[in-house]
């Protein structure tokens, strides 16, 4: 039985066994690539460039959109380059690099999610205190503890499936990789099952568990108002981010904790976790938001 040292590449499935090129495919993913890019970056624009935006909400959004960036762009381009050439071949460095990038990118945005959930706690059930509670250097340090904390935790897990033994095949059946699939075509899925699962209980269950207890608090404080129209507004203002935070831990609980699914199912639950729910989120947010309305308006008058 080889190690994994005799692999100089992958094989990544995509959406073909076959390798021919697809087109049609390419151009649906290129625009939804784009549409991510553009939408995330406009986004981070406006933010930046109004005053009325700089408050800890909106610095929260716009961090949002930049680790929507990196995470789509650590995986559609290289889907992008198999679409358009039919070549599915994928080096050995390239794959574990791929891997450690959308690990950071995966993992931070999950518990940033999270802390936008606390923010908007504090914003509606506490709001006279809500300055003391978050400002923006307590977001800043939040952040830098995110990507810190993210950091060794995708250098460990890459680490861990880089040394691992593959039994006779190089075939990743997704269109990127990712530990989940990696382990499927190793020897040893035991042993990193465990990594795996405390991995997913650290930053999947507990931001999950606090986003849960948050929104817990948000809709008992909406509950209490008496005005219809004073709920409608307390409710605007987090109608967005629970939107976001439906779609995109509804998608990541499918693809990392549902029972095996077929493998056509499998890749649109991934289409969705990975490039739909980035796409989107600039959409959500512009849409349901009279702020970043009127900072786009006021940026092309």
């Amino acid at each position: 039985m080889g190690n994994n040292t005799i692999f100089t590449y992958f094989y990544l499935l995509a959406f073909s066994r076959e390798g021919e090129k697809q087109p049609t495919l390419f151009i649906a993913f290129f625009f939804m690539y784009m549409f991510g890019v553009l939408g995330n970056l406009s986004i981070i624009t406006v933010t930046c460039s109004d005053a009325h935006l700089h408050t800890p909400m909106y610095f929260l959004l716009a961090n949002l959109s930049f680790i929507d960036i990196c995470y789509t762009t650590t995986t559609l381009p290289k889907l992008l380059h198999i679409l358009l050439t039919g070549n599915n071949i994928i080096s050995f460095p390239e794959c574990f690099t791929q891997m450690f990038f959308y690990s950071i990118s995966a993992q931070s945005e999950i518990i940033l999610l999270a802390f936008m959930a606390y923010d908007r706690y504090a914003a509606i059930c506490d709001p006279l205190k809500y300055h003391l509670i978050i400002n923006i250097r307590k977001c800043a340090q939040v952040l830098a503890a995110i990507w810190t904390s993210s950091l060794p935790n995708a250098l460990l897990g890459s680490s861990i499936i880089l040394e691992l033994h593959f039994c006779g095949s190089n075939t990743i059946d997704q269109f990127f990789c990712d530990g989940k699939y990696m382990t499927k075509i190793s020897c040893e899925a035991v042993s990193i099952n465990y990594y795996l699962f405390f991995g997913t209980m650290i930053y999947g269950v507990l931001p999950f568990l606090l986003c849960v207890a948050s929104y817990t608090k948000i809709i008992q404080s909406i509950l209490y108002i008496k005005s219809s129209s004073g709920r409608k507004k307390a409710f605007s203002t987090c109608s967005s981010h629970l939107t976001a935070l439906l779609l995109f831990y509804g998608a990541a609980s499918w693809m990392y904790m549902a029972p095996e699914n077929s493998q056509q199912l499998d890749r649109i639950i991934t289409v969705i976790f990975t490039a739909m729910t980035p796409m989107l989120n600039p959409l959500i947010y512009s849409l349901r938001n009279k702020e970043i309305k009127r900072a786009i308006k006021n940026i092309f008058s």
